[in-house]
């Protein structure tokens, strides 16, 4: 009965057509990002169950409009059923013999390979800490994802804060409220991406949507999300809200990730500040960035390292102490690996790439074994080859 069931799940025919939806979803993925960022296609297309495909991404805009779309397997579903036909092949119809063990070896490293991109997918984490010369930060940003905070800080000791996750304000929802604030937020205009005009730069319309706060000088302007082929690889949120208390209007703000300065809400006495930053997790540990160098191949513009010297300290752990990260030397601590990824204008401070992935080991692991299997396979037939020439 298992025999019989998992017969059709080893077709060779099966591997074929797996392989053939692979590579169109790939090609289509690949011509996705012209109009969408990297990450938002790897999302969409190779770790989802199934895509819809839009036609236009076939043809360009400015040659002709293609309506519609095919819905298509994603890469989740490819993966699976190309992970589960390998176990069934070799449950079925690979023999295990001593002339296969360099075939079976490497559909081992293959299978875990796949694994590898299962736990990839789904139990890996990524963000930036970004830190000026003298700084400590303890916390990781999201690049690809922001929050509205409202911060309270009338206690010495610690502040007290309210986020609001992106999808609610791109949600379209007009009132946001939370029984532990005294107001109610309108959302008037949501901007996944954005450009900030200045108070000397003409701003037409957009002059006068926002009449309180600190940035009412200035506009933001909606721009396309950036795509996976312009260089631009981060979208720079911008808002513009209204605040209530019941039913009395406060203000208009405008709010962006462009914007450091928190902005001054005032509700019977008490200062609320508000703004929209790249939604944050706070760590147990901080960093304190003590030097940052940037060298140049010397009489070039090139650079030839970046290096951070930082500080360490973890008070849960009693770990406090200095650590040099550079080029291809990450830092790693408590799972997580911080790599020199860029750095500010004017060499102010660095950025750290923070990248926590259960299954980071895994691609080292099954990339050998792929080699080490092609090499037994193919050197136990050169050997045999190599006596028949020589006889």
């Amino acid at each position: 009965m298992i025999h019989k069931i998992l017969k059709p799940l080893a077709s060779l025919k099966l591997t074929v057509v797996i392989f053939a939806l692979s590579i169109f979803l790939v090609f289509a993925g690949t011509l996705a990002q012209v109009h969408a960022g990297i990450w938002t296609v790897v999302d969409q297309y190779f770790r989802s169950l199934i895509v819809p495909i839009e036609l236009q991404i076939f043809i360009p805009k400015d040659i002709a409009n293609i309506p519609g779309r095919i819905w298509f397997p994603g890469g989740l579903t490819l993966g699976t059923i190309m992970l589960v036909n390998l176990i069934a092949a070799h449950a079925v119809r690979f023999k295990f013999t001593k002339k296969r063990i360099g075939i079976i070896v490497t559909h081992f490293g293959v299978i875990l390979l796949l694994i590898g991109e299962f736990v990839t997918g789904f139990a890996a984490k990524e963000g930036n800490m970004t830190i000026r010369e003298g700084q400590t930060i303890n916390y990781i940003e999201n690049v690809r994802a922001s929050e509205l905070a409202i911060v309270e800080q009338s206690d010495p000791k610690e502040d007290f804060v309210v986020v609001v996750p992106e999808r609610y304000m791109a949600s379209g929802e007009k009132r946001i409220s939370h029984g532990l604030l005294p107001f109610t937020i309108e959302v008037n205009e949501w901007m996944h991406n954005s450009r900030i005009l200045g108070p000397t730069q003409p701003q037409g319309e957009r002059k006068g949507k926002a009449d309180t706060g600190a940035a009412r000088e200035l506009a933001a302007i909606p721009l396309p999300r950036a795509n996976g082929v312009d260089g631009a690889t981060v979208d720079a949120p911008s808002v513009y809200v209204t605040i209530y208390q019941g039913d009395r209007r406060i203000g208009s703000y405008m709010l962006s990730v462009y914007i450091d300065q928190l902005q001054a809400v005032v509700i019977d006495g008490r200062t609320y500040w508000i703004g929209l930053r790249f939604a944050r997790t706070y760590k147990p540990y901080s960093l304190h960035l003590i030097d940052f160098k940037h060298d140049l191949f010397t009489g070039t513009q090139m650079a030839r390292n970046y290096s951070s010297q930082v500080r360490l300290v973890d008070a849960n752990r009693n770990v406090d102490r200095e650590v040099l990260i550079y080029m291809n030397h990450p830092l790693r601590y408590a799972g997580e690996t911080f790599y020199q990824a860029s750095y500010l204008r004017d060499d102010a401070g660095t950025v750290l790439q923070v990248v926590k992935n259960p299954g980071w080991l895994i691609p080292y692991v099954s990339s050998t074994l792929i080699t080490v299997g092609m090499l037994i396979h193919f050197g136990m037939r050169l050997v045999p080859a190599l006596r028949r020439r020589s006889r």
